[in-house]
């Protein structure tokens, strides 16, 4: 439930003084520094085990065709049973995937195929879980600090990638350690989440369904349609996770072929982009609700031409200049993003809602093979640059949308 005893004016971190929202926050922090530190892991496995950007797309296709099944069931589960035994279910899928995965590779039977298997539980867990700590999110705070404890919530994701991609990078090369240790330690961190989750409150549902899952995702579906506002939202950030988002799939690519460097150099670019997307998350997180439809815009626009650049940096040095304004950027769209479509919906539909949003996921994986495809026909920096122009051309029609929805004597598109 919510707690009452605060009632300062939302500041950057004022969100935290709720203490069930705080231990929600701590819990995010562990459970997402697991998925950072596995995520740098599973990359750089999966690019010794194939030498391909098709088998690094290939990982995150098991990834996508899970959440494609997972995330609308997300939804209906956060709206319909207790968000707390969601999350635990959650975390116990991360913590197994991570352990077989350490145990496979200590073993040395480690195969291509575990990593889509492992990326299949873990885009299933994150699929239950996103939607379900969202909107606790919503349960734990009151309306004024909700766009706050949006941001921080995004702000503990995006700290966990300044330190999990560094540390994963670093112990990947250390002999003792290696990529077997790091899926140990992302093991570790889901069960200190997981311990901390056990804490909240059950989080209840907001009212008690008496229609068939199936019946309440198909009535948060035409929710959606009934709100243009909404729904055009919504496209949007599927269209622009969908096409940009997946550049960070091919950072191994980038780093060991177009630089020489090697897991240390890749854990220090993730980082790099985490450093920029903490400081944006802090920046905007007071950000007034009247504020964040033109700087969700502009967020999203600078996401296109900051990964535009990215694409043909000429060196190492320089790709770190330009990779915090990508980072910055892209946090800064999904918070933005985020906090809008949350401030529109109902509270009784935001799980549904929220699955939505992970949809951009899905997306995400499904079209990470076919780029990963064409990185390999074309080239990485012209895959790249063409990323970059669609999602500027997304953020044109979105625009254009959002206009003629304000002008309701025009015709929708």
């Amino acid at each position: 439930m919510r707690s009452d005893d605060t009632t300062s004016k939302p500041g950057r971190l004022s969100s935290l003084s709720f203490p069930e929202y705080r231990l929600l926050w701590w819990g995010g922090v562990f459970a997402f520094l697991s998925m950072q530190t596995q995520q740098i892991a599973r990359a750089w496995l999966a690019w010794e085990l194939t030498g391909t950007s098709t088998a690094l797309g290939g990982v995150l296709v098991g990834f996508g065709v899970a959440s494609l099944i997972a995330i609308p069931t997300g939804g209906v589960l956060a709206d319909r049973f207790p968000k707390r035994t969601i999350i635990v279910v959650a975390q116990v899928l991360q913590a197994a995937s991570a352990l077989a995965i350490a145990t496979a590779v200590s073993a040395d039977v480690i195969a291509y195929w575990m990593l889509v298997a492992a990326s299949v539980v873990q885009g299933s867990a994150i699929s239950i879980l996103g939607p379900a700590r969202l909107a606790m999110t919503a349960d734990l705070v009151d309306t004024d600090h909700l766009t706050n404890a949006i941001f921080l919530g995004q702000t503990s994701l995006q700290m966990t990638r300044v330190i999990g991609p560094a540390l994963a990078g670093t112990l990947i090369g250390i002999e003792t350690i290696g990529i077997a240790g790091v899926y140990f330690i992302g093991c570790g961190l889901s069960l200190v989440a997981l311990l901390l989750t056990f804490g909240l409150p059950a989080g209840a549902p907001s009212r008690l369904s008496t229609s068939s899952p199936t019946d309440d995702l198909r009535d948060g579906l035409q929710y959606v349609r009934q709100r243009p506002e909404l729904l055009r939202l919504l496209s949007l950030s599927f269209m622009v996770v969908m096409l940009g988002f997946p550049y960070v799939t091919f950072l191994p690519v980038l780093v060991a072929d177009n630089f020489g460097r090697d897991a240390s150099s890749l854990g220090l670019l993730s980082a790099v982009a985490a450093v920029g997307a903490v400081a944006s998350s802090i920046t905007l997180a007071s950000a007034g609700r009247h504020r964040l439809s033109p700087l969700q815009t502009r967020a999203g626009f600078s996401f296109g031409v900051f990964l535009l650049v990215f694409s043909f940096a000429p060196s190492f040095t320089t790709a770190i200049l330009v990779i915090v304004g990508v980072g910055a950027s892209t946090s800064a769209f999904q918070a933005l993003n985020n906090s809008l479509i949350l401030s529109i919906a109902s509270v009784e539909y935001h799980g549904r809602v929220q699955s939505l949003i992970m949809l951009s996921f899905t997306g995400f994986g499904l079209a990470a093979l076919p780029l990963g495809m064409a990185a390999d026909a074309f080239g990485l920096r012209h895959t790249m640059s063409a990323m970059a122009i669609a999602v500027l051309a997304v953020m044109v029609a979105g625009e254009v949308w959002r206009r003629r929805i304000e002008q309701p004597s025009l015709p929708s598109i």
